[in-house]
């Protein structure tokens, strides 16, 4: 069962972890797990225990694709979000 906080500044600060999580991939874009098996160039880091951000590393950047939370199957998500 998904446990939902009722807060919005719980909600906020969660969303700004995530911000963060995301800002700091670009130090080291190519520090994630490769999940070639998915896409081309599509690399997956975690973000806390509770998230995992699936990203490709285009331009000298990063693009973040997705964000999926818990332990819900992302692959199958990610293949049917395309």
């Amino acid at each position: 069962m998904l446990s939902l906080s009722q807060s919005p500044v719980t909600a906020r600060r969660y969303v700004g972890r995530i911000r963060a999580r995301c800002e700091k991939i670009g130090d080291i874009p190519h520090g994630g797990v490769s999940r070639e098996d998915l896409a081309p160039g599509l690399r997956m880091v975690p973000f806390e225990h509770s998230a995992i951000v699936l990203y490709v590393v285009e331009n000298g950047g990063v693009e973040i694709t997705n964000i999926f939370y818990g332990r819900r199957n992302y692959a199958v998500l990610f293949n049917s979000s395309g």
